[in-house]
């Protein structure tokens, strides 16, 4: 099972809409490992490590966002993968 690390750059509104616990509610549902944090520009940075599968149900339920939230763009490249054991929210 191959695994693959997942840079995102989640844009709208999504700072102070509870986005971030919602994103590690999915990952850790999806077995995702990573961490996601707030960035100075008011969007969420995330890094996420699984399948293919878990990866592209992740970013789609980053596109439908937290309740609160009005996500407007995902963005996202791919790199090698760093081996993270959990999933966090950072800053």
């Amino acid at each position: 099972m191959d695994i693959f690390h997942y840079n995102l750059l989640v844009k709208g509104k999504v700072q102070g809409v509870w986005f971030r616990k919602y994103a590690k509610d999915q990952a850790i549902n999806l077995g995702i490992k990573g961490y996601v944090e707030n960035d100075e520009t008011g969007n969420v940075y995330v890094e996420a490590e699984g399948t293919t599968e878990a990866i592209t149900a992740f970013i789609e339920s980053l596109k439908a966002g937290s309740p609160l939230s009005n996500v407007s763009e995902v963005l996202y490249d791919i790199d090698s993968s760093k081996g993270y054991k959990d999933f966090e929210i950072r800053r």
